[in-house]
């Protein structure tokens, strides 16, 4: 059996935001830019948390590969959440 480790309680709890309250909230905000919608300022903020958090939490994730593969799908929905946002702010600001 593996020794559990404080280093093992961060990544637990890191993991269960990411289920309970990150992810459920991004694919939110995905669903909103899809439908052409703009971010407003709350999700703006909610992004920036995540992206600090993201840089802050980096070590963390490095040390882990058994996690590379949902970082890079949380990466990925972040980007087109970001993408999409920008596409539907500069259709709103052209028209």
């Amino acid at each position: 059996m593996s020794e559990v480790t404080p280093e093992t309680g961060v990544i637990v709890a890191l993991l269960d935001r990411m289920r309970t309250q990150r992810l459920p909230r991004a694919l939110d905000l995905k669903e909103k830019v899809d439908r052409g919608e703009r971010l407003d300022s709350f999700d703006i903020h909610f992004l920036q948390e995540v992206f600090e958090d993201a840089r802050e939490q980096q070590p963390h994730w490095g040390e882990h590969p058994e996690l590379q593969e949902i970082i890079a799908k949380l990466i990925h929905l972040y980007h087109e959440i970001t993408a999409k946002a920008l596409e539907n702010e500069e259709q709103t600001t052209s028209t």
